[in-house]
């Protein structure tokens, strides 16, 4: 029996070892793209190793742009948008957890219900209110629909119904108040799922390509997805500097990975869902 799991055991790792291989294909194509010269892509005879490995379409992204500054303006639109959510989904998660009032249910449908309507269904009127509001080519246009997120709330109000009832009715014996107890006693009971959840958002925010291509025109506001069509020329792509410019992008939401991998793992396991 030992030796029969461990031949299984080596062949879901071999799977798994391939499956992961073909996922990374893209990424090393990618990479490995952006130290091409055009003319190499273009010919598309130099296999996947580049011939003369050169940094020329990065310092093309940085020449011929002001990349560092579509950076500044993907990571402040991100942050900000991030810690919104998190903030409005853990405290209306844990009113829905917790708290009875009147409506309660219908309310909560409603904020299920807007999860199932794709954006651009209301692409236009959120369009029109944020011209309205004289927002367009402002940054707040994009943090503005951003604030709240259905399936965050959804996702604390999951994970906080698991509190005991008891534990919070002893902070509350003990004089804490609502906001005191949802700081010191839900909020690290949920972190888990908080990580999970702002890795999520932080990734969407910072990967959104449609919302900002219709509400920014200035060059000088623009996020780092728009930066893609930036590069691409009328009559020809400079395929080394697009690819240059999308490892760019990619760098900062690995980064991110990494650095909350085992809070993100631990949140996706601990669904919190009865």
């Amino acid at each position: 029996m030992l030796h029969r799991r461990s031949a299984w055991d080596g062949v879901v790792i071999l799977v798994l070892a391939v499956a992961a291989g073909i996922m990374l294909v893209p990424y090393a194509w990618m990479v490995l793209s952006s130290l091409k010269s055009n003319m190499e892509i273009v010919a598309g005879t130099g296999g996947l190793i580049p011939r003369e490995p050169s940094l020329e379409g990065y310092r093309t992204v940085f020449r011929d742009a002001p990349f560092v500054t579509w950076l500044f303006n993907s990571l402040g639109t991100s942050i900000v948008i991030t810690v919104a959510t998190l903030f409005t989904s853990a405290l209306t998660g844990y009113i829905f957890a917790k708290h009875q009032f009147r409506g309660k249910k219908l309310l909560f449908i409603l904020i299920l219900a807007t999860m199932m309507i794709p954006f651009q269904v209301i692409m236009i009127p959120t369009y029109l209110i944020t011209a309205e509001l004289g927002l367009i080519n402002n940054l707040m246009a994009i943090v503005l629909p951003c604030l709240v997120s259905s399936y965050g709330v959804f996702l604390a109000k999951q994970f906080i119904e698991e509190i005991p009832q008891e534990l919070l009715e002893a902070a509350r014996m003990d004089g804490a108040g609502e906001f005191k107890l949802m700081l010191r006693i839900v909020t690290p009971l949920i972190l888990p799922m908080l990580s999970a959840l702002g890795i999520f958002t932080f990734m969407n925010s910072w990967n959104n390509y449609l919302w900002p291509l219709i509400v920014l025109n200035d060059e000088s506001k623009m996020t780092v997805p728009l930066a893609l069509v930036y590069f691409n020329g009328t009559h020809m792509v400079n395929y080394n500097v697009v690819m240059s410019a999308a490892v760019l992008i990619t760098l900062p939401v690995i980064v991110v990975f990494l650095i909350f991998q085992k809070q993100f793992i631990k949140g996706l396991t601990m669904t919190g869902m009865k």
